[in-house]
């Protein structure tokens, strides 16, 4: 690694875009051995910066002067060399010389971690010391994982804002207005306190994956991470790298799996960071119209160099291999299937044949899940995707994208739309809640209620149900329950599962107060239960890609806007039975068609008391009635709440039972 120049099969790899560990090779590492090139103390750096003039590293160690430590330039474009007094923990960034004349200060892009905002300079780790994992039986589990027919449920979340720290000298107990007015200033938590509040949370509310928002380094905290400056170093808000390590570890401990939100379409102009960085534009692309992104007020990556693709494959390559995390949700896809997204018309970019696709984007994603697969034991590759792109989910040998999964932004639109109608008036647009189940088997989906439907005035979900707060609460149970009952698997935003009312705000924790609240705290009972019972019912994911997995069994009584439906496993015998009813009105002697006589017993209600309803448990079997409904040769006659919804499970007795 450490010698002057690199060999000529990385060199190839680095420029066709084939490299999976780049930081390996570029930025700083510390002399662990002696050769004529890395002295046994000190530390060795490389970057690429092929159109500088100069480049010299400056930092702590050298007062920060850029005429004592002058990188080399190799005859491969590369800058390089020892900087004897360097140690771990030091400062640094790079001078550099552009093409320009003009002289900038840049962070390390390959730097492991950095200073905290608003400092830019990057610091010295060694990302080769060992770590005491011990989360090898989970790795060896995880491998064996078959995720297309397992429960997954997500937990979405901020650290910075899922919970933090008391602010010193305020007593909590006896004066929560000050604590209450104060929020903001509460100091943010390290990854090893999150670690156990939150493994422990996730395991009361049955959660089995969490999905961090990016933890990538990003200068301003409203951008939640999306707006990168430091790609491989994490954000030291919440600790330093082997904090993260220690985070990773420890959910693994408890059975849950970690997803990483990460951003491969652009990054942010920050004068430190990857724009501009050597006097062109080497992260970005050349020509305007591709480079600026003006939905967001950043730059694209130029996909078009293969050193770009090796700088981000290698950047999600290095999540899995140095912090062990269980998959990746790519952002805002889109943006790299087509050139036109968020852009305005009269500057919609075109391809080379004229078209709108994003060619070397859509080649990209298809590499990147390909390496991904390749190097690392069943990875999960999510795709945060808003378009109708045809086999995001498919293999890229059958002409896919071959992510694991998609999210289902359709489903997400239609159903919140659904829901924020007067119930008077949902008999008109009945199909929102039911065209999902022409295209749900089309991919492998993910059901969100993201981050991004609780911001920016669009409410959280419980205040987008219409109504009162008590109908709101009965609907929000109901649609939570048509959520996990169908086809996908499932996501939920932070503060969603015990009602939280003011919309999400990045800059404070949650308003766990809410808890102290009946209503609030039966909600949050429900979402644990319901999670239980979606992780325990074989028939909500065992064949979640087959269409007989599901089958209406009214999807059309639009009148009363009530919604029937089974999920099946693989077993004949196992299947339930769910009754949605989206209006107030309680409906008795209900009828529901059933395909098999047996004893059906209710396993789930929205509206039982302890969830915050009216309806006392009924520990009773209901034998169908021997006449048909809704093409069926028996029905249910149920008690049916209004806003509620009901599951049912046979129990078919055996010979002799009675």
């Amino acid at each position: 690694m450490f010698s002057r120049g690199l060999p000529n099969n990385i060199i190839s790899d680095y420029h066709n875009g084939d490299l999976s560990n780049c930081y390996k090779y570029f930025g700083s590492h510390l002399c662990h051995y002696e050769d004529n090139l890395c002295p046994q103390e000190g530390v060795f750096f490389r970057l690429w910066a092929p159109f500088a003039y100069k480049v010299s590293v400056v930092g702590s160690f050298n007062n920060w002067n850029p005429d004592k430590n002058t990188l080399f330039k190799t005859e491969q474009g590369y800058w390089e060399g020892v900087v004897p007094e360097a140690r771990e923990g030091d400062l640094y960034k790079y001078y550099i010389l552009g093409s320009d004349n003009v002289v900038r200060y840049k962070s390390d892009p390959y730097a492991f971690t950095s200073q905290l905002r608003p400092n830019s300079a990057s610091v010295i780790f060694d990302i080769d010391r060992v770590y005491p994992w011990t989360d090898y039986k989970w790795l060896e589990a995880r491998s064996r994982i078959d995720w297309i027919h397992s429960p997954i449920n997500i937990y979405e979340l901020h650290l910075g804002s899922w919970r933090r720290g008391n602010i010193p000298g305020i007593d909590y107990e006896n004066n929560y207005q000050e604590a209450d007015l104060r929020k903001s200033e509460e100091p943010l938590m390290n990854y090893r306190e999150i670690a156990v509040c939150l493994a422990k949370y996730c395991k009361e509310m049955n959660y089995t994956h969490v999905e961090i928002m990016p933890l990538s380094e990003h200068p301003f905290d409203g951008s939640w991470g999306y707006q990168t400056t430091g790609y491989y170093s994490i954000t030291s808000r919440y600790g330093s790298p082997d904090d993260f390590k220690y985070f990773v570890d420890y959910l693994h401990s408890f059975g849950i799996a970690v997803i990483l939100d990460w951003v491969p379409v652009h990054f942010c102009k920050d004068e430190f960071g990857l724009y501009n960085f050597d006097g062109s534009f080497l992260y970005e692309y050349n020509t305007e119209i591709f480079r600026e992104n003006k939905l967001w007020g950043t730059v694209n990556f130029d996909l078009t160099k293969g050193e770009v693709q090796s700088f981000l494959i290698s950047n999600a390559a290095y999540f899995f291999r140095e912090y062990h995390i269980d998959g990746i949700r790519a952002d805002a896809v889109v943006n790299l299937l087509y050139h036109s997204y968020g852009q305005p018309e009269h500057m919609s970019a075109r391809n080379i044949y004229g078209g709108r696709e994003n060619i070397e984007g859509i080649n990209f994603l298809r590499k990147l899940n390909q390496k991904i697969y390749e190097e690392f034991r069943n990875p999960i590759m999510i795709a945060e995707d808003s378009s109708n792109w045809p086999m995001v989910t498919k293999p890229t040998y059958v002409g896919g994208l071959g992510f694991t999964f998609k999210w289902c932004m359709g489903w997400m639109h239609d159903t919140l739309e659904y829901l924020q109608t007067d119930p008077l008036y949902r008999k008109y647009i009945h199909n929102k809640m039911t065209f999902s189940s022409m295209y749900v088997f089309g991919e492998n989906y993910i059901l969100p209620l993201s981050h991004d439907e609780v911001v920016h005035g669009k409410k959280t979900i419980l205040d987008k149900m219409h109504g009162i707060l008590e109908a709101k609460f009965d609907t929000v149970r109901t649609y939570y329950t048509y959520m996990i009952t169908h086809p996908g698997k499932k996501l939920l935003f932070m503060g969603n599962e015990f009602g939280q009312i003011m919309e999400w705000r990045y800059y404070e924790e949650l308003e766990w107060k809410m808890l102290a609240y009946p209503k609030h705290r039966g909600l949050c009972k429900f979402i644990s239960e319901l999670n239980y019972l979606y992780r325990t019912q074989r028939s909500l994911w065992e064949n979640d890609d087959k269409n007989d997995c599901f089958e209406w069994i009214d999807a059309d009584n639009s009148d009363e806007s009530v919604y029937s439906f089974m999920r099946k496993s693989a077993d004949p015998n196992d299947f339930l039975v769910v009754v949605c009813n989206f209006t107030p009105l309680r409906r008795e002697n209900f009828e529901v068609g059933v395909p098999r006589f047996a004893d059906y017993y209710c396993i789930m209600n929205s509206n039982e008391v302890r969830f915050g309803g009216t309806d006392e448990p009924e520990d009773v079997m209901i034998r169908p009635v021997p006449s048909g409904r809704h093409n069926k040769p028996f029905h249910l006659k149920i008690n049916l709440p209004g806003n509620g919804a009901v599951i049912y499970k046979p129990i078919f007795r055996k010979r002799g039972d009675r």
